[in-house]
């Protein structure tokens, strides 16, 4: 099992806003897509994803965890929440290519935007405390 990060890349160059608050859960899930391609004769599985991460804060997320099993590849994205719904958003873009043994058999990726209590506070937003991590199903083409 092997999972290689390509890039993680701030992809916005000012603050991201969403307009409609209300409707929003936070923290708030990745945007994941995933494909399979043939790396140099290697079956490989390429998951993308955006993620939204406060603003303020200064450290980009990361790729902590990945695991396989019963056709589902599991993927988690760690960054420092500071404990408050942001008001403006960093957008991240992860990319990350995947291969096993049994790579051909996974049918859907779970990626969830796991967020670590900070231990600085930074400016706050709304108000609203984060209850838990949030993920998102993809399936894979078929």
């Amino acid at each position: 099992m092997d999972d290689q990060v390509i890039q993680i890349t701030k992809i916005n160059t000012e603050d991201f806003i969403f307009k409609d608050i209300q409707n929003i859960t936070f923290p708030i899930p990745p945007l994941a897509s995933a494909n399979f391609y043939n790396n140099e004769g290697v079956q490989t599985l390429k998951v993308c994803a955006t993620v939204y991460i406060n603003s303020k804060g200064t450290e980009k997320p990361t790729v902590q965890r990945t695991t396989e099993g019963d056709g589902t590849l599991t993927i988690y994205y760690d960054y420092v929440w500071d404990e408050i719904s942001p008001e403006t958003y960093n957008v991240y873009y992860i990319e990350t290519d995947y291969t096993s043994d049994t790579v051909g058999d996974i049918t859907e990726v779970i990626t969830y935007l796991k967020y670590t209590p900070s231990t600085t506070p930074v400016d706050p937003g709304n108000g609203e405390d984060p209850t838990l991590s949030r993920g998102t199903k993809t399936s894979m083409p078929g």
